[in-house]
């Protein structure tokens, strides 16, 4: 620890270590980026230097469980760099990547297996792996395995494992579903908790300002240009909010990269890569890296989407303001969002400064850009003559109820010429012909198709094949 200048040790460290040591099943609880990584991968080093027996094939001496790729990469890098002085195999099994690499590094054994537990379900249903020779269990970030919907999936894994065993849980929150969870889980278990639940990281500078929705783009880049950024972590709630920020900054100049869940591991790699160099500044991500991101220099957190969990605050803004530094986590706040504010509050037991950037107030930043709408057909244009599925342009007065251009509304109607019939229709159909006149022998004529006009289907009638139009379907 001497060579990684890790001199006194964290709280956390200080108080799990010797209860690890002692064989005691542990309960740590810590705000992201105290050091719990080195909590228990030093004890877990210790404890396989004094007990060097190889593994057994396709086993694993110890099993260390995250919710994300990039925590599980996380860990691997740090029980590789605290144990390069032992002759140690550490492996990595995650999903984004091809499983026939990990197949093989688990063919021989391993000592230390760090995984996420859909790959590690994959593992195990193909006989790449069995669990009954763990001697050390690992859950870290417990709660986010819960958010995460991986509670099924623990109960599976930990059937498979060895009643007999040394089980460890770490995680920021400590809900009670998960305390349920580990007591289950755990025998006699002693808890560490060395920070309270709801407090947010030391030298972080907390700021919220209230926003439009529409504003919220401008808003950031304004405050990526005047605030003193050195790296932005952004965090949206979607996926495709993430994506959909980045492009919006990319159309004011600024840089940015997002990482979440539907990107593959290599460009998640990439983009974690370009991070830490400093080639890009700014990364937008989703909740799934909240914490699994340990960059250091994160200078500011800024919140575009307020968690609807409250927990995940704490998590986000935990991000800066690591090893001693200081940070500014800025949170932007609409009118739909106002009771996650409330709710953060609470939790933090604490009052966020606010600033008030509504258009209200007359400085409100206008909004980015919008991307430039597709060219629009002209009325009445439609396919290619005997294509029955549209026709071209329409004499004048020619009157056509369809959903208007691109789909969408009502076509303007002709003037009706005569009063309607008792049952309330018209006296003519669409193409200037009565109702109650014969079409060419019952078939339409070469490009009415199926009463389908330039730009729309006409209203009630049925879709292509008689079958019910999508959105009479009814709830799904």
């Amino acid at each position: 620890m001497t060579e990684e200048r890790h001199v006194t040790p964290t709280p956390i460290q200080a108080e799990a270590i010797p209860h690890i040591l002692s064989g005691r099943d542990l309960i740590g609880i810590a705000q992201t980026g105290t050091g719990k990584t080195a909590a228990f991968a030093l004890p877990i080093l210790d404890h396989l230097a004094r007990h060097p027996a190889r593994p057994l094939p396709k086993t694993a001496k110890v099993l260390i469980l995250s919710p994300t790729r990039e925590l599980s990469a996380q860990i691997q890098e740090n029980f590789e760099k605290f144990g390069r002085h032992l002759r140690l195999s550490v492996a990595l099994a995650i999903g984004g990547v091809p499983m026939g690499r990990q197949i093989r590094a688990l063919h021989a054994g391993v000592d230390v297996l760090v995984a996420t537990p859909g790959r590690l379900q994959d593992l195990v249903d193909n006989r790449a792996l069995t669990l009954d020779k763990v001697g050390v269990f690992v859950l870290d970030e417990a709660d986010q395995m819960l958010d995460m919907g991986f509670v099924h999936a623990i109960r599976a894994i930990v059937r498979k494992l060895p009643a007999k065993r040394h089980s460890l849980f770490f995680s920021a929150t400590m809900p009670g579903a998960i305390s349920d969870l580990a007591k289950s889980m755990l025998h006699e278990p002693v808890t560490v908790a060395v920070t309270p639940v709801s407090k947010t990281a030391d030298r972080v500078e907390q700021r919220v300002i209230l926003v439009e929705k529409q504003g919220k783009s401008a808003l950031l880049a304004e405050l990526l240009t005047t605030e003193q950024v050195d790296r932005a972590l952004v965090f949206a709630r979607t996926k495709h909010g993430a994506d959909k920020v980045v492009r919006a900054l990319a159309k004011v100049g600024h840089t940015a990269e997002a990482i979440h869940g539907n990107k593959s591991q290599n460009q998640r790699d990439r983009v974690l890569a370009a991070f830490r160099d400093g080639t890009v500044r700014t990364l937008v991500a989703t909740d799934i890296a909240a914490r699994g991101i340990d960059v250091t220099g994160v200078s500011h957190v800024f919140n575009f989407d307020l968690p609807n969990v409250p927990e995940s605050y704490v998590h986000r803004i935990g991000r800066t303001a690591r090893a001693g530094r200081e940070g500014i986590a800025i949170s932007f706040c609409d009118g739909e969002e106002r009771a996650y504010l409330r709710s953060i509050e609470k939790l933090i037991k604490m009052q966020i400064p606010l600033v008030d950037r509504r258009p209200q107030s007359g400085t409100a930043p206008a909004p980015l850009p919008a991307d430039p709408a597709p060219a629009a057909r002209p009325h009445g244009a439609g396919r290619p003559a005997g294509g029955g599925r549209g026709r071209g342009p329409r004499p004048a007065g020619e009157g056509q109820e369809g959903r208007g251009q691109q789909g969408r509304g009502p076509g303007p109607r002709a003037e009706r010429s005569e009063p309607r019939k008792a049952d309330g229709r018209k006296g003519e159909g669409r193409n200037g012909q009565r109702r109650d006149e014969p079409r060419g022998g019952g078939k339409p004529a070469s490009g009415q198709g199926n009463g389908i006009g330039a730009v729309g289907f006409m209203r009630g009638a049925p879709a292509r094949g008689g079958k019910p139009d999508a959105g009479s379907r009814g709830p799904r």
